[in-house]
């Protein structure tokens, strides 16, 4: 994966959410975006997705500039798959269903295909059994995977996770990780957004933390974590990892 973001700005009315972020990173893999809460991780992840527009600034992936017209942002959305940490399944729809919609209505896959492009996937992640039960009817890390199942059934370029594990209990949070590790391990290309600092170590090729708004920092993981240049990423890991 290639990133280059330059000059990127976002603001929500007079909050200042993203100021001059500049990346510029060549064949990497997984990237990790730490940091502490409002510093504009989620955002900068979202404009990556192309669900937020910034304000000022460009963007380009593999190099491929994103165009912030909304014709061209439907075709860029279609190469992005995205997990949220709220899951964002449809709570009227079945697992299945929570799938094979976007591949129908999006992605213009004919209903039969949809269904075993489905079935195929959720099997893969042990799911095909719960297939026909509502969001409500699964756990936690059940619904999580069936999240991921739908974002990498579109066959992106790119898959994004934003804080995939806040909301799960450790042994649920451990069994999404699982799953994340597998796609990495898969050589998919990923920017994920976590607080799990030994996750991010382990399968990141690069970790930039944002505060403020602003890159801090960015590098491997031995750099940042390990021996952190900035005085404000030291101060944020000592309280992270506190304990």
């Amino acid at each position: 994966m290639k990133l280059r973001a330059r000059s990127l700005c976002k603001s929500f009315g007079q909050q200042v959410v993203l100021r001059n972020v500049n990346l510029d990173l060549e064949d990497v893999r997984t990237l990790a975006l730490i940091g502490p809460s409002g510093g504009g991780k989620s955002t900068l992840l979202r404009i990556i997705a192309g669900l937020e527009i910034p304000d000022s600034g460009s963007l380009a992936m593999n190099d491929r500039e994103v165009t912030y017209r909304e014709k061209d942002l439907l075709v860029h959305r279609r190469t992005v798959g995205t997990v949220f940490q709220a899951f964002n399944l449809f709570p009227h729809l079945t697992a299945l269903q929570n799938i094979t919609l976007p591949l129908e209505k999006v992605h213009g896959h004919k209903p039969a295909h949809a269904r075993e492009l489905a079935e195929g996937i959720l099997e893969r992640f042990g799911l095909l059994e719960h297939g026909h039960k509502p969001p409500a009817q699964l756990s936690g890390g059940q619904r999580q995977r069936v999240a991921i199942a739908r974002a990498i059934s579109i066959k992106p370029k790119l898959l994004l996770f934003d804080e995939p594990t806040s909301a799960l209990d450790p042994e649920m949070t451990a069994e999404v990780l699982d799953v994340i590790e597998e796609l990495r391990e898969e050589g998919r290309d990923l920017v994920l957004v976590t607080h799990q600092m030994g996750f991010a170590h382990r399968v990141s090729d690069r970790i930039a933390l944002l505060a403020g708004g602003e890159i801090v920092e960015c590098g491997p993981p031995a750099q940042v974590l390990d021996d952190p240049e900035s005085e404000i990423t030291r101060r944020f890991l000592a309280k992270i990892l506190k304990y």
